[in-house]
């Protein structure tokens, strides 16, 4: 049992909802998966040793058999449609963006359409109708019309804009990586708080999920870390149970 009292305060929260006969729901996405690599299948072996669920976002225009091939076996690891090649549209000054107003409708949609059906065809039995924009972005005009090209849900970080109506909202809410600092690993404690933030400002309500986000390429030491140390804290302590993104939608 790991002692460090950086994740006191989450086994607090947690016996917190045991002792109110309550479990909250973790599940777990990782981005930009196009190819096998030793990071991939770093991120599936600790998916095995946990039996956590993990969603898989592929970029479709990028894989292919080699992934699909490494994922076959995978009974924790589900995929979703990334998008189409991670390109991005934003002009100059604009926040990165494939899935923006910057393009026709028809075009973006027709991407899209064809990015599921390949992603369907490739990973088959593990492929999910959930669509991960890239960089979490997608314009408003967009969700009316993902239903019409075969996606039952949207996964983008935080509430943003799947809790518009249109389509129902897989989220994530805590990212492991330090995008404007470092890249790298965010602080342990900073990341243990947020989570701990998420269970209370849950506690009362009906909607006990929240997703953690990874990108396997970019994981540095510290990232596999706390990887580790959040499975083994949540399957020692209980008071929670890791989801599959099946299972929410």
């Amino acid at each position: 049992m790991i002692k460090d009292a950086v994740w006191q305060p989450l086994r607090d929260e947690l016996s917190r909802w045991i002792n109110a006969s309550r479990s909250v729901q973790f599940w777990l996405r990782d981005d930009d998966a196009v190819e096998p690599s030793d990071a991939l299948n770093r991120l599936l072996m600790l998916s095995n040793e946990y039996e956590v669920p993990v969603l898989l976002a592929v970029i479709p225009s990028l894989a292919g058999a080699p992934l699909a091939d490494m994922l076959k076996p995978e009974r924790f690891a589900a995929v979703a449609t990334h998008g189409w090649s991670h390109e991005n549209h934003a002009g100059k000054g604009e926040k990165k963006q494939e899935l923006g107003d910057h393009r026709l409708l028809k075009v973006v949609l027709h991407e899209l359409d064809e990015g599921r059906r390949r992603i369907a065809k490739l990973f088959t039995k593990q492929a999910l109708p959930i669509l991960v924009p890239p960089w979490n972005r997608i314009d408003s005009s967009l969700l009316p019309h993902l239903n019409s090209v075969g996606f039952a849900a949207l996964s983008v970080f935080g509430k943003g804009s799947a809790d518009q109506g249109h389509i129902p909202a897989v989220n994530t809410h805590i990212d492991l990586i330090d995008w404007h600092g470092t890249r790298g690993c965010r602080d342990h404690n900073e990341l243990v708080a947020e989570i701990v933030m998420e269970m209370r400002g849950r506690f009362e309500g009906d909607d006990s999920t929240i997703g953690i986000l990874g990108h396997h390429l970019v994981h540095d030491e510290s990232a596999w870390i706390f990887l580790k140390r959040l499975f083994e804290i949540t399957t020692e302590t209980g008071g929670c149970r890791w989801v599959s993104a099946a299972e929410l939608i």
